[in-house]
């Protein structure tokens, strides 16, 4: 197999904390992107105050010969202000990510519901970068060939693709990626791992879950409801022994889609939020252009690894958390967590 076509280079910090900003003092971190009303470019980047409440806020990027340099704060996207976003030790509608959809002229926002239930996905919607209108917790189409409902489990790292493919069966559809987790003691204390039956591995993976198209143009609702569930990928390479997320919403390249996303090597301990004992680094995959759900490449080695002092030291220790990719004069840009702490950006490659 042939290198990996894509390359990540750090360009250093790019948001951190406020001194005396009380929603902040736990970490600024994993935030979305979008296109503002006014052209400009923003961040909506999770902040966390005291106690690891979470709200996405809204922050201006600074651009300087041709790549972001700062932000300028400018106010709150969304906060945990609806019951399903409020658990009894916790609460906060965390790590954004954003796609613009132009199949409906929409910014489409998956983020973190911590709730009664623990995380679970959510959807909002916005034709500019304030405006969010939320559709609600997703929910899953039982599968019985896979025998699984998957709205039984924890699910993070969620991110719609930006353009309309064909599902398994031919359908247009909006795909979406995902990754379900099996272990149920955080939200069910004494309960054990409910893994689907068969399921070849059981560390958390990337899988892949359709909309049609035809049922959102009559309810937009309808982004809530997936369905064709898939597994895309399973950890496999060394950096990514304990489980696989995915990051920004896929690229359209040359080679199909580029998929950049987090491995996870360490020990997970059961209800801990802030865990302290993982490491996490970036890596990449590429996917079929027309079949997105098969990987034609993926790397062997991180991409983006915890090296930099503000990457090594933070609420969680060495951490590098991809969430986001912005075009910037003909250049891609990659926004990521920074232990759980600050926020990075990196320039993506073709090598």
């Amino acid at each position: 197999m042939t290198d990996f076509p894509y390359s990540l280079t750090r360009l250093g910090l790019l948001m951190a904390p406020e001194p005396g900003n009380e929603l902040e003092v736990e970490g600024v971190l994993n935030p979305a992107s979008v296109r503002g009303a006014d052209g400009a470019l923003y961040l909506l980047p999770r902040l966390v105050a005291a106690g690891n409440v979470s709200r996405i806020g809204l922050a201006k990027i600074e651009v300087a010969d041709g790549a972001p340099i700062g932000v300028s704060r400018a106010g709150i996207a969304l906060a945990p202000d609806r019951s399903w976003e409020h658990g009894a030790q916790n609460a906060g509608v965390e790590d954004p990510r954003v796609t613009f959809v132009p199949e409906l002229g929409l910014n489409v926002m998956t983020y973190v519901a911590y709730g009664p239930l623990g995380a679970r996905t959510a959807v909002a919607v916005s034709r500019d970068e304030r405006s969010w209108k939320r559709l609600g917790p997703v929910t899953f189409e039982y599968d019985d060939e896979l025998g699984v409902d998957l709205g039984l489990y924890p699910n993070k790292d969620t991110v719609f693709f930006p353009e309309v493919v064909d599902d398994p069966d031919g359908v247009p559809s909006f795909a979406v990626l995902h990754r379900p987790s099996w272990d149920l003691r955080d939200i069910r204390p004494g309960e054990v791992a409910r893994p689907p039956v068969g399921l070849p591995d059981e560390r958390p993976s990337i899988w892949m879950s359709f909309v049609p198209v035809a049922e959102v143009e009559q309810d937009l609702g309808a982004l809530t409801w997936w369905r064709h569930h898939r597994v895309v990928a399973w950890p496999q390479a060394r950096f990514e022994h304990t489980k696989i997320g995915s990051g920004p919403a896929p690229v359209r390249v040359e080679e199909g889609w580029l998929l950049i996303y987090h491995g996870v090597t360490g020990e997970l301990v059961p209800g801990v939020a802030q865990q302290k004992a993982v490491n996490y680094a970036a890596g990449g995959m590429i996917l079929d252009a027309q079949e997105p759900w098969k990987v034609l490449q993926r790397t062997a080695e991180p991409l983006l690894s915890a090296d930099t002092a503000d990457e090594r030291s933070g609420i969680v220790p060495n951490v590098v958390f991809p969430t986001a990719i912005e075009e910037i004069e003909g250049r891609r840009f990659v926004f990521y967590g920074m232990a759980d702490s600050k926020i990075g950006v990196a320039r993506l490659d073709h090598t």
